[in-house]
């Protein structure tokens, strides 16, 4: 019963499940994507298909050092609400289809996009008063 309880891998301020692989875990820091581990792996040098309790606290300092070359967590979420408040701002087009959360990217909206359109709302289908 006297097991060492480890604490979760902390990197960039998120917890890292215990039993995912490294290169799993690291994308759950947000602008960390599967291509970006590969590159970030190769920096630290740690082995990706280690699990994340199995890693030594001298490669988890290796990945918080590697990482710091990466925008993530809160400071590229501020870049990204900038950018769309830029937008909005000087009235751009996709500034326009930001503000009325609509899709920005050409995706056609008369017949798809009910998630960002909301409940269907029939218009134009009113009986005539019979005499």
């Amino acid at each position: 019963m006297a097991e060492e309880s480890k604490v979760m891998a902390r990197i960039a301020g998120v917890e890292i499940p215990d039993n995912k692989r490294v290169d799993i875990g690291l994308t759950y820091i947000y602008g960390i994507g599967r291509s970006n581990v590969v590159q970030l792996m190769a920096k630290a040098a740690v082995e990706g298909s280690k699990r994340v309790k199995d890693i030594s606290e001298e490669e988890v300092g290796r990945l918080q050092k590697a990482l710091d070359s990466f925008t993530v967590e809160g400071d590229l979420r501020q870049e990204v609400a900038g950018n769309i408040r830029r937008l909005e701002e000087t009235g751009t087009y996709r500034g326009l289809r930001h503000r009325r959360g609509l899709p920005v990217r050409g995706q056609r909206t008369r017949s798809n996009a009910r998630t960002k359109r909301g409940k269907r709302k029939t218009i134009g289908t009113v009986k005539k008063e019979e005499k």
